[in-house]
């Protein structure tokens, strides 16, 4: 594979669980290596979200005919630019990712992914072709009324393959899962479909210790708290954005529902965003080791090394 991807334009992906290290690393070898970043973040997506999907602060800036969001003079994309309201699904991070990281290299910079959502990436690095399926609020609203055990039943029996990956936990994508077999009329799992690589790629995870990962998810969240981010909950819902939005039923927000309507107080909405967290990022975690070529790396000066070697082959 290598022989074969050494003429493609080069891509580098830096991925991990939440509160790994990614947006420290990816600034750092933008730095170094003159990249832009392109985030693989399905929370940092959103506008008016930024306490609680932990996004880097930057400012936007006029970028000739466009504006570009800035961090530290590094330029991001893919980052603060939804509405909450709105929706935006696999096919369309990967067309717009792979148009980024073109741009990146016309400009004569290196694209650098950065994120832990785990088909983003893979959707990116294998182009993975598939079908667009636009939500459908009525199939949706059906589905809800059934338990987790009753969708998973379900998918089982619609897509066998689909149902042994997804999080049995994770509501939201159990229904995206049967939604696009529903409405398809084929199983999810076979829509993702692998096309001719478009990058040579390398990918480096950050291998973090688990106690010391769970330490700064539990710290990151009271350092949430302390930035505002109960107001900033309570401003998205004064604006009306309802809890069902996929936003606003993420990790940093969907937690604080049941603070909301009155079912548990503060401490306890606190304490279900730290075990959520750190569940999502075992869940993370598993989903990347199952992809043998990502090269996981303790501590940056490793990663820089890798980089090097990586872009000075020919």
């Amino acid at each position: 594979m290598r022989k074969e991807t050494r003429k493609l334009p080069k891509l580098i992906v830096i991925l991990g669980p939440t509160a790994g290290g990614k947006t420290t690393w990816g600034l750092k070898l933008a730095k170094k290596f003159d990249g832009e970043i392109i985030s693989a973040d399905s929370r940092q997506i959103f506008k008016k979200m930024n306490i609680g999907t932990a996004k880097a602060k930057g400012e936007w800036k006029r970028d000739g005919l466009r504006k570009t969001y800035y961090v530290e003079g590094v330029p991001h994309h893919l980052i603060d630019f939804l509405d909450p309201g709105k929706n935006f699904a696999v096919p369309e991070f990967r067309d717009k990712a792979v148009k980024w990281s073109k741009t990146a290299h016309k400009n004569g910079r290196i694209p650098i992914v950065a994120g832990g959502t785990g088909l983003y990436i893979h959707s990116l690095v294998d182009n993975l072709k598939i079908p667009s399926v636009a939500p459908n609020r009525k199939l949706r609203k059906s589905l809800k009324d059934k338990s987790n055990q009753e969708l998973m039943k379900l998918l089982k029996a619609l897509d066998p393959k689909s149902a042994n990956n997804v999080d049995s936990n994770n509501t939201r994508r159990i229904i995206r899962a049967l939604e696009v077999c529903i409405l398809s009329g084929t199983p999810f799992s076979e829509q993702q479909i692998k096309g001719e690589p478009i990058f040579d790629v390398l990918q480096i995870g950050i291998d973090t210790p688990r106690e010391v990962l769970y330490k700064r998810i539990n710290s990151r969240v009271d350092e949430m708290m302390k930035l505002g981010l109960l107001k900033e909950v309570e401003g998205l819902v004064k604006q009306k954005y309802g809890w069902g939005l996929s936003s606003m039923s993420g990790i940093g927000y969907g937690q604080f529902k049941g603070y909301f309507d009155g079912e548990y107080d503060l401490d306890r909405a606190i304490e279900l965003l730290k075990r959520d967290t750190r569940r999502y990022s075992k869940r993370q975690l598993t989903w990347f080791k199952r992809d043998d070529r990502i090269k996981w790396c303790k501590d940056y000066k490793k990663a820089e090394k890798l980089v090097k070697d990586f872009l000075s082959e020919k």
